[in-house]
């Protein structure tokens, strides 16, 4: 009889550990399940909001990367381990009961929101890639709009654009959001570039800490020289009908709030009988197994990615005299789910595993279009030569020879001829016009 192992989640991890499992174990049935049937690549999303890449390119069809492996479009509800089954719910209401030898916990992280008065009702998120287009859609769409009113104050609070949180996600959309605004502005003669205003708000000392002062105080400069306000140590405290209120005591008028300030673990994971870090993560070996914190394994179970708490074997104890983790970032990701495959298939066939090990190679960040900064085995780049880093690492890391060629022509294609700024934001009321028709 076959091993039956189940993931849970399409994104990085349980794309590449499928793929490496397929690869190294024999007689192994695979199950994916995720709500979504694509992989989204992530680092992309700013070139998708932007419109150098077409949205399409950016997501990575599960059904037709992963040949041999049951794809399950659903949403599981819970994990109990104990019982080796996962219960999951399908868009329809469709309750199923999924059972399984091995369990691979990919389920990513959701976005970290706090309870500020408004958020809910008019932030938008930027995980996903209907979250870029639908970004885009409304940036160009308030561009219209503005370029249409007499109404000074209406004006000022459609062109009012506010990011919070400055750490990679929030910069590079950012940046490439005011790029692609700039550029439109060709377009409607009525606007100048004085009239848009894009605000960061960042709760740090710094933006994008993972590169070090140095880099992120570059980047500093490089944004406000654009006209582009950041405020740092400042906190979005009220965004209620649009009125935007900050620590600092500034209070102005925005019809546009995008909330990049970090993620937290998937909630099912808090809720499951699986051994659990301090932060809500899946508790995992160097292996990638599941484990107590005494060290424990939980036969059966796998962690990798952004919901698992992994040791760093490269940092070891951190300065506070604590064991590191491995950060939450798509390199980690990918070659963990790499390695899980293999060791998985490995205690299948009884053979010995290996521990994760691996040296961040570098970090890079795009700025826009022809800008960027980058920090790759200890050398930095900035403007020109960063954005063309970033360009080619993720080029070589989207998943399948379909997605790299799909994206190289879109950049191709965009050395010819500018890039569409058409804003298709009917898409989300797809029936307005034929109901109207109807009703008159």
């Amino acid at each position: 009889m076959s091993t039956r192992v189940l993931i849970l989640g399409g994104g990085y991890v349980g794309l590449y550990s499928a793929l490496s499992l397929r690869k190294h174990a024999k007689d192994v049935e695979i199950t994916v399940l995720d709500r979504r049937p694509y992989m989204t690549y992530q680092p992309f999303l700013p070139e998708a909001a932007a419109g150098s890449i077409e949205a399409r390119h950016v997501v990575v069809p599960l059904r037709r990367t992963l040949k041999g492996v049951k794809v399950i479009q659903a949403k599981a509800t819970k994990i109990s381990h104990k019982a080796r089954k996962v219960t999951a719910e399908t868009d329809f209401g469709e309750k199923l009961t999924l059972e399984y030898d091995h369990i691979v916990v990919a389920l990513g992280a959701i976005p970290r929101t706090l309870p500020i008065p408004g958020l809910a009702e008019m932030g938008l998120g930027f995980k996903w890639v209907e979250e870029a287009i639908n970004l885009r859609n409304i940036v160009l769409g308030r561009i219209a709009r503005a370029a249409t009113t007499h109404d000074a104050h209406a004006r000022r609070k459609l062109l009012t654009f506010v990011f919070v949180g400055g750490g990679f996600a929030g910069i590079e959309a950012f940046a490439e959001t005011e790029d692609m605004a700039r550029a439109a502005l060709r377009y409607y003669p009525e606007l100048s570039p004085a009239d848009l205003r894009f605000v960061m708000v960042e709760a740090a000392t710094r933006i994008l800490p993972e590169m070090g002062h140095e880099m992120g105080g570059y980047t500093l400069d490089v944004l406000s020289k654009r006209g582009m306000e950041i405020y740092l140590s400042t906190r979005l405290e009220s965004c209620v009908d649009g009125r935007i209120r900050l620590s600092d005591g500034q209070e102005f008028d925005a019809d546009t709030v995008v909330w990049t300030a970090g993620v937290k673990p998937n909630p099912l994971i808090a809720a499951s009988d699986l051994p659990k870090g301090p932060k809500g993560h899946v508790n995992a070996l160097p292996t990638l197994q599941v484990a107590k914190p005494d060290g424990t394994v939980t036969e059966g179970a796998w962690a990798a990615g952004d919901c698992a708490q992994v040791p760093d074997l490269v940092k070891g104890d951190g300065a506070d005299g604590q064991q590191a983790w491995c950060a939450p970032s798509a390199q980690h990701a990918v070659r963990q789910a790499r390695l899980l495959g293999k060791n998985l298939a490995a205690a299948i066939e009884g053979r010995e595993l290996k521990e994760y090990r691996h040296r961040h190679l570098g970090t890079v960040a795009s700025l826009g279009l022809n800008k960027g900064v980058a920090q790759i085995m200890g050398v930095k780049l900035r403007g020109w030569p960063a954005w063309f880093a970033h360009r080619t690492y993720h080029m070589l890391q989207i998943p399948s020879f379909n997605r790299k060629a799909r994206v190289i022509l879109d950049w191709t294609t965009a050395l010819f001829f500018r890039r569409d700024l058409v804003s298709m934001g009917r898409l989300a009321e797809p029936r307005k016009a034929f109901k109207e028709a109807a009703e008159s």
